[in-house]
This record gives structure tokens, C-alpha cells and sequence, in this order.
């Protein structure tokens, strides 16, 4: 990995450095995506921002519960509204509205909190082969550009993912496509580029990255390939995160996640976030919408 942020991790950066409008109120665009609508781990990582950005540095955030209301428009700007819920003496906690065209489209419930001792245990970190062994986007999405109608879609799904090294150590669901798994998968990310020693930027950047592939599990338990291949369609409803330790995004994390359950047309995946040296990092719980296209 090169130690300079390459062009598209840059992008992404300026992205995350949201413009304040006024006291609290923060104002952000937003780039292409994939689909028709702005990419939720955008509007989560970016309303994360607009938190932190009310909060002292010395209290980092610990968790964050939100709800995806509305689909964002990539070509209007996104403005954020904190709420300064309460400032305690370990822990602080704030709420923010992302609106478009005068309607809220997301809302967050962030918490931080000072750091202290205390006890200490984790699950330990599943078997996962080196990330070094693992071929990169580029190297593998162009191996299942027939699973795709549309043969644009490799290009962007490269492009999308630019600013992040993200590996698969099995197959994607559009890579067995009809063919039920375990509704598991494990993929490895970092960002391209070294970054900044800010606490608050590596949380953001981690959940960007976290509404990447978590429900991934759903479609492998019923061989279905996903928006890309057009088996299913659907869309994120809600993305809690729990961050346990210190971590850095620009180093090699572990993103193992599971489905227990996909009922009513909706899907839940669950996931832990390890540091490649075993820590437990993060716990990530998202539902989305979850439905088979008429005639599929």
C-alpha cells in the first residue's frame, strides 16, 4: 500500500470534510454512486462527522443507531442538523437529522465517551487466510462480468470501491449465483493510502465502509446475486454500530458477517470487525430491504 492517499481516497476525504453552514449545521455533497441514490455508508459516515464535529476530541464515539428514511438524491447537497442531546461527565450524545429537498432522508443517535479502564474480554477473531494472498477488486470482479446484464456494472463496482482495498476470501454472491451458502462471508479492507491520526476520521471511514457488504450474507443463503444481477432488489432500513477499541482504517481490518434471519421481506446481517493482530474492533448490525423481483 502506498503510504500517500491515492486520487480516488482523496476524493472520498473531501467527501467526509463536511462544510459548516452554522452552528451546528453542516452541509455535504455527494458522488456518484452504483444505484440511483446516495450511498447510505455515505450519509452514515457523514452525519458521523457532523457529530463528532460538536464533540471534544478526547471522547471518541462508541456507538451509533440510525435509520435510512428516505433515498438520497447524489445530485443535491445533504444538509446535517446536530442535536446536542447531552454533554455528561463520561459520556456525550448527539442527534442528527440529514435532510434533502426539505425532508429528512436519515437520522443518527451517536454516543461518545471519555476513555477509561475497566473489563476486558472479546470473542476471539475466526480463521481467515492473509489479505496479502487475496486478490484485489480490480483482480476479481472482471472474473464474473458475464453474471452481469448490464456490462458497465464492473467498471463502476471497481470505481465505487477505489478508495478502499477490499478483498473477498470467498466468492461474492453474484459469483454463485444459484447456489446456496452459509449465509456467512469474510472480506478484508484498508483504505488506499495511509490517514491522518484522527480517531473520529477512522470511525467514519469504517462505517462508510460497513453498508459495503453486510448483507451479502442474506443473498448467499439463497444463491442470489444481488442489485448487480438483478435477483433481488432492496435497500438499507437501519445500521448500528458498536466501536470496542482503537483501530486504524488505513490498516487491514477483518469484516466477518452472518445472517440470522430474512423474514417479510426484509434481511438482517450481523458482523464483527477485527484488527489483522485479533482485536475486536467494531460489532455492526444492519436490516435492509430484502425482495424478489416478479418473475424471479
Amino acid at each position: 500500500m502506498s503510504s500517500a492517499p491515492d486520487a480516488a481516497l482523496l476524493d472520498l476525504l473531501d467527501l467526509l470534510d463536511l462544510e459548516q453552514i452554522e452552528q451546528d449545521i453542516f452541509r455535504g455533497t455527494s458522488r456518484s454512486a452504483i444505484v440511483p441514490r446516495v450511498f447510505g455508508g455515505q450519509v452514515a459516515a457523514q452525519a458521523l462527522v457532523a457529530a463528532g464535529r460538536t464533540v471534544p476530541a478526547d471522547r471518541p464515539a462508541h456507538s451509533l443507531h440510525s435509520y435510512f428514511l428516505r433515498a438520497g438524491d447524489p445530485g443535491a447537497p445533504i444538509v446535517y442538523s446536530v442535536d446536542r442531546i447531552r454533554d455528561g461527565r463520561s459520556f456525550t450524545t448527539r442527534r442528527v437529522v440529514a435532510v434533502q429537498h426539505g425532508q429528512p432522508i436519515f437520522h443518527l443517535s451517536a454516543s461518545f465517551q471519555t476513555d477509561e479502564e475497566g473489563l476486558e474480554h472479546q470473542a476471539d477473531m475466526p480463521p481467515a487466510p492473509d489479505p496479502e494472498t487475496l486478490p484485489t477488486a480490480a483482480e476479481m470482479l472482471p472474473r464474473y462480468a458475464d453474471r452481469f446484464s448490464d456490462p458497465t456494472v464492473v467498471d463502476r463496482l471497481i470505481e465505487a470501491r477505489a478508495a478502499v482495498d477490499l478483498r473477498y476470501v470467498d466468492a461474492p454472491p453474484f459469483g454463485t449465483v444459484g447456489e446456496p451458502r452459509e449465509p456467512r462471508s469474510q472480506v478484508w479492507f484498508r483504505t488506499n493510502g495511509k490517514l491522518a491520526d484522527d480517531p473520529l476520521l477512522h470511525v467514519c471511514m469504517a462505517t462508510y465502509v460497513s453498508d459495503m457488504t453486510l448483507l451479502d450474507s442474506v443473498l448467499l443463503a439463497h444463491g442470489r446475486g444481488g442489485w448487480a444481477v438483478g435477483d433481488v432488489v432492496g435497500a438499507s432500513l437501519d445500521h448500528a454500530m458498536w466501536f470496542h477499541r482503537p483501530f486504524r482504517a488505513d490498516e487491514w481490518l477483518l469484516y466477518d458477517q452472518e445472517s440470522p434471519s430474512a423474514s417479510g421481506g426484509r434481511g438482517l446481517g450481523q458482523a464483527r470487525i477485527y484488527t489483522q493482530d485479533g482485536r475486536l474492533a467494531i460489532t455492526v448490525i444492519q436490516e435492509g430491504v430484502v425482495r424478489v423481483p416478479r418473475g424471479n
